[in-house]
């Protein structure tokens, strides 16, 4: 008889009961896990790598650096960007690893955001001593009443 291991999180997804904010709150902690064992002097890349590994352990459905095409004067313009994480088809993760985040680190989230639809966003700076001050959460509902 086969041992089947399932972590709390990939347990709450298959019933399909973990909320935004339980989730948020999951990832969250895999963010703070990996800083906390990394510390805050790697590049991005390296940060992503070891995110996305830490993440998919933890059964996430993960994809990176995702193109993504945005539509302009009614045509298609093809890998206009690239997600630098996208989580469960209900998340992005934009990392940076920069001494402080800057306005445009929030607009490129927001923007990547409204121009995929996605309901949720993750900006991460893991060159923060504390990472608590350098993780931002946003939903595009609350994207979409800032900007109406």
């Amino acid at each position: 008889m086969a041992l089947i291991y399932l972590t709390l999180s990939a347990i709450l997804r298959m019933s399909n009961t973990m909320t935004d904010e339980k989730f948020l709150y999951a990832i969250r902690g895999i963010c703070m896990k990996v800083h906390r064992e990394l510390g805050c002097g790697l590049l991005e890349k390296a940060y992503q790598l070891v995110l996305v590994h830490a993440l998919r352990k933890a059964g996430y459905d993960v994809r990176t650096e995702v193109p993504i095409d945005i539509r302009y004067d009614g045509d298609e313009i093809k890998c206009a960007f690239r997600a630098d994480i996208i989580v469960d088809n209900r998340l992005i993760i934009e990392l940076k690893a920069v001494d402080e985040l800057q306005k445009i680190h929030h607009l490129q989230l927001s923007s990547y955001m409204q121009l995929t639809d996605m309901p949720l966003g993750l900006l991460v700076n893991f060159h923060e001593q504390n990472l608590l001050h350098g993780m931002f959460t946003t939903t595009l509902e609350r994207l979409k009443s800032l900007y109406r």
